[in-house]
């Protein structure tokens, strides 16, 4: 039994011409139905529960991106990036490649630079002007994360890092596979001191296989070292970010939130990746490693034995009336972000850590009341007197230390309040997003991101539209032929991935 749910627009996998494709449901799962007159006709697995869709679309919100858009809406989305007019959402998060060099060599990835044979190395001028052009935009970008390749293996990351905070830039944060923090202490301590605010950690699970098979050895125990090195150091924060591949590492979801609860003490979050299928793939290879949203909540429920479940989770765009909230009652509006992000692109929960159990936000305060409250625009007085209305008796012995910063968000209703959340000792972050590949792209998804891409041309750029469509165009323009002295680099690289494969496996 079929049944159209609703249409929009995707592109051909093949030849990235814009078509148009629908949203039907079978049997309870969604998928996107599309063809190309010249390619033919393609499925893909969208979105694997129905009635988690209608509640996420629930939460949709429509409004206006930024004030100031640097480019016009000419062709349509997604070829005027960026940003246009036609674009929901602010920058919340901008990444900013800062090279394309690597020190690992994974299976799976052919952008680094010893693989291309050209070098992507932003100028410190360069970054410097993104910095100002992300900055300009009105409303301004919250954060901004250096990324690659991998960003460590410049020397002068935490020069960069400094000038980002000394142009404004709330939270910094840095992607990185962790093997140089790993070794190199002192260059970790150097990037705190500098203002990292969090380590954006690449993790693939806590056993050597996927690490084996995603990074071709053993990388579990770098992993560990960067962990440890941090708990010395006393910062940054970390986030463990698993890129879930069905058959590779979804069966250990349950255990990558346990080990993140076993490091709270530095580890404040799991950020969870469903894996986005670039390349040229046959279906049969795509539904092998295929996996949505609801059926990543559907592993975390099952392997935290129920402790949390899939309706513990919320869209990303629930929040949107907190941060409505905030920003009115705050008086100083204006830079506070627009997080118009399509309740598809992912979602996320806080749970506390007690002993060995988890405890969701939702069995200590009323989301959805809360949410209702900061929807009716109520005083900070009022929130203050009905907050004793959404907190749930039961809980409040066990998380002292939230209640304190709940009511202090309340009380001072800012920003910065709400910011100290990520602070809470026993608290994790539980969160996913889901970035497009070319055979479930949705333009409509792409149209509201707020993760983007600073460039050097001036243009920011949504996620899932650059790394589909642009990336290509901008690293041919931007790169470059490696020095002999970098060649030499490359072959060292090779060297040392061999004495970590002898070391750790």
């Amino acid at each position: 039994m079929e049944e159209e749910v609703r249409q929009t627009y995707s592109v051909c996998p093949e030849c990235f011409r814009m078509i148009p494709a629908k949203i039907v449901n079978r049997d309870g799962k969604l998928f996107m139905v599309k063809e190309c007159p010249e390619h033919g006709k393609f499925e893909e697995l969208y979105w694997a529960d129905y009635d988690l869709y209608k509640d996420f679309m629930s939460r949709l919100k429509t409004g206006k991106g930024i004030d100031n858009p640097q480019t016009k809406a000419e062709k349509g989305c997604p070829w005027d990036c960026g940003l246009c007019p036609l674009h929901m959402s602010s920058s919340v998060l901008v990444n900013i490649d800062v090279t394309n060099r690597c020190n690992f060599r994974c299976p799976i990835c052919f952008a680094n630079a010893a693989a291309s044979g050209k070098i992507w190395d932003l100028s410190k001028d360069e970054v410097a002007k993104i910095l100002d052009n992300i900055m300009s935009e009105v409303p301004p970008a919250l954060a901004v994360q250096f990324s690659g390749g991998e960003p460590t293996v410049r020397d002068d990351l935490p020069e960069l890092v400094a000038l980002a905070k000394e142009k404004g830039i709330r939270q910094i944060m840095i992607a990185t596979n962790g093997a140089r923090l790993a070794e190199k202490p002192d260059f970790l301590k150097a990037l705190a001191d500098a203002g990292t605010s969090t380590l954006y950690l690449q993790f693939d699970g806590v056993t050597e296989k996927p690490y084996k098979l995603a990074r071709g050895f053993n990388a579990f125990p770098l992993k560990k070292m960067v962990i440890e090195n941090v708990r010395r150091i006393g910062r940054p924060n970390i986030v463990l970010v698993p890129t879930v591949v069905k058959g590779v590492n979804d069966s250990q979801v349950g255990d990558i939130i346990r080990f993140a609860a076993q490091n709270s003490d530095v580890v404040r979050g799991v950020d969870f990746q469903p894996v986005a299928l670039t390349g040229r793939l046959p279906q049969e290879e795509r539904e092998k490693m295929r996996i949505t949203i609801p059926e990543l909540f559907d592993a975390i429920e099952e392997q935290t034995n129920g402790d949390i479940k899939k309706r513990d989770f919320y869209t990303i765009p629930s929040m949107f009336p907190i941060i409505e909230w905030l920003r009115v009652v705050s008086g100083n509006g204006s830079n506070y972000p627009r997080v118009r992000t399509h309740p598809l692109c992912g979602g996320g929960t806080y749970v506390f850590v007690d002993g060995g159990r988890f405890i969701p936000i939702t069995r200590v305060i009323d989301v959805d009341k809360f949410i209702k409250l900061t929807e009716k625009g109520v005083s900070k007085a009022e929130m203050v007197l009905r907050l004793p209305t959404i907190i749930k008796p039961k809980a409040l012995t066990k998380v002292p230390e939230f209640l304190k910063v709940l009511k202090a968000i309340v009380t001072r209703g800012d920003f910065a309040s709400a910011a100290t959340m990520h602070n809470i000792k026993n608290l994790l972050f539980i969160g996913t997003m889901h970035f497009q590949d070319p055979y479930n792209f949705d333009v409509e998804r792409v149209m509201r991101c707020v993760i983007h891409y600073g460039l050097p041309d001036g243009k920011v750029i949504p996620f899932c539209a650059y790394n589909n469509f642009y990336r290509k165009t901008y690293e041919e323009k931007y790169s470059r032929e490696p020095t002999p002295e970098e060649k030499e680099q490359f072959k060292k690289e090779v060297e040392q991935i061999a004495k970590w494969r002898k070391q750790f496996g």
